[in-house]
């Protein structure tokens, strides 16, 4: 059975940091893209940063740019989502995702339960 399970969120104060895990199991990340999405209420779903298998192609919301950094590490078959600096904006449930790349067979697109984020001003 494939999971990919979250942890790491919580309450914060404006300012504060938290880092955001996303550990698989019943699968091996391999050749997978990785990313982090955020949902706040009343808003739609924001891709906030992803990255390559290499670890090597990341990008960035310009809202995070500068604060978040997604991190990868393949051999524990996790992703983390390291966040500096909160701000309230940055409240929201937080998703990790692991889809494959285009051109593998077969197709795969896995999501984590969802992590709350509230940052206090």
């Amino acid at each position: 059975q494939v999971q990919l399970v979250e942890s790491g969120g919580g309450l914060v104060q404006t300012g504060g940091s938290l880092r955001l895990s996303c550990a698989a199991s019943g699968f091996t990340f391999g050749r997978a893209v990785t990313s982090w999405h955020r949902q706040a209420p009343g808003k739609e779903r924001e891709l906030v940063a992803g990255v390559t298998s290499s670890g090597g192609d990341a990008n960035y919301a310009d809202s995070v740019k500068g604060r978040f950094t997604i991190l990868r590490d393949n051999p524990k078959n996790t992703v983390y989502l390291q966040m500096n600096s909160l701000k309230p904006d940055d409240t929201a449930v937080y998703y990790c995702n692991v889809k494959s790349p285009i051109w593998a067979r077969p197709q795969y697109d896995y999501w984590g339960q969802g992590t709350q984020v509230t940052v206090s001003s």
